[in-house]
């Protein structure tokens, strides 16, 4: 399953280079019939649309490769990197857009064949804003932030077109003065707003930070499945290594249960997470014995060996599944 859905992940970032290169055409052709600064703005932009898709295609191909010696943990980050990438693009591309739009606030040009501009863009949005919502969906759904970055890309660019096309309109229509100046520098800081979120989630990827809302997902599963013998989960981490994850986890068990048991246990533990979240999953599993205090919240109705009386149970949540500790000293 995990190996399938890298396989779609390979093929919709081949689907989305292919458009890349073809768009950035298009919108320099909207460029030099228009000669509009804001289309050249919105153009350069897609060269930046076409390096990204680029090296996406590459990060997602190594993604495909097995693990070896070399990366025990397989290839994964390199998902990070490459968002981090095409985020830094995205902030440059906006940077040296803004050039251009200050020199023509002070020397103000005219702007020629304007229909024949917008037909050319309406193109792209029409391309740019499918595609985009489809990496999007496909990158979300196999926890590929390379998919979803090139999505949101491609989502923004069509934004930003479709803002183009709107003053395009008001030159064409109105007598207003230095709009195309005033869209330039607009969408040159909605770049380098895109640019710099895109490079913020993938530092924080590369740094290992915590992704609560995947937490919050392993422990819905871990409350709906738990099981008596499951008395403690504690320094419960989890990693990911684009659509691979990697969990680490302390599972409290009955002291008196056997060896064999032991292991029973910790693969049922294990299991629940492999049935019912999507991709490949590893996970590490220490094993705690319990110890009388943990009677005071312990579950099994019939322990042979009780020193408390049950006290209440304690509702699993991502904050306390998190502590390197046992909850009887919290």
């Amino acid at each position: 399953m995990a190996n399938s859905h890298k396989n779609l992940n390979f093929r919709a970032i081949i689907y989305s280079f292919i458009a890349s290169i073809i768009l950035t055409g298009l919108k320099f052709i909207a460029y030099f019939q228009t000669k509009s600064y804001a289309v050249l703005t919105d153009a350069t932009e897609s060269i930046v649309n076409v390096v990204a898709s680029g090296f996406a295609l590459y990060s997602i191909y190594l993604t495909r490769q097995p693990k070896d010696q070399n990366h025990p943990y397989g290839h994964g980050k390199i998902e990070f990197f490459s968002a981090g990438f095409e985020g830094a693009l995205i902030m440059i591309a906006g940077i040296f857009t803004l050039f251009p739009a200050i020199i023509s606030f002070f020397k103000p040009h005219p702007i020629a064949n304007i229909t024949e501009g917008i037909f050319f863009i309406a193109i792209t949005i029409v391309i740019n804003g499918g595609l985009g919502y489809y990496l999007q969906w496909l990158g979300k759904k196999n926890n590929s932030l390379a998919l979803v970055a090139d999505g949101k890309h491609l989502m923004s660019d069509s934004i930003s077109s479709l803002i183009l096309i709107l003053g395009l309109l008001i030159v064409k229509y109105t007598t207003i003065k230095n709009i195309d100046t005033y869209l330039s520098i607009l969408l040159s800081f909605y770049l380098i707003k895109n640019g710099y979120q895109l490079l913020r989630k993938s530092i924080g990827g590369l740094m290992d930070e915590s992704d609560y809302q995947t937490l919050e997902q392993l422990t819905k599963v871990l409350n709906v499945n738990r099981r008596q013998n499951w008395i403690d989960v504690h320094n419960f981490r989890v990693q990911r290594y684009g659509s691979d994850l990697h969990i680490d986890a302390h599972l409290t068990l009955p002291y008196y249960i056997s060896l064999q048991e032991s292991h029973e246990e910790v693969v049922s533990f294990e299991e629940v997470f492999r049935n019912n979240i999507e991709g490949e999953i590893e996970i590490f599993t220490h094993t705690d014995p319990c110890v009388p205090k943990c009677c005071s919240y312990c579950l099994i109705t019939n322990c042979p060996v009780r020193k408390f009386q049950f006290e209440s149970k304690i509702e699993w949540n991502p904050s306390k599944l998190g502590i390197n500790a046992k909850h009887y000293v919290l």
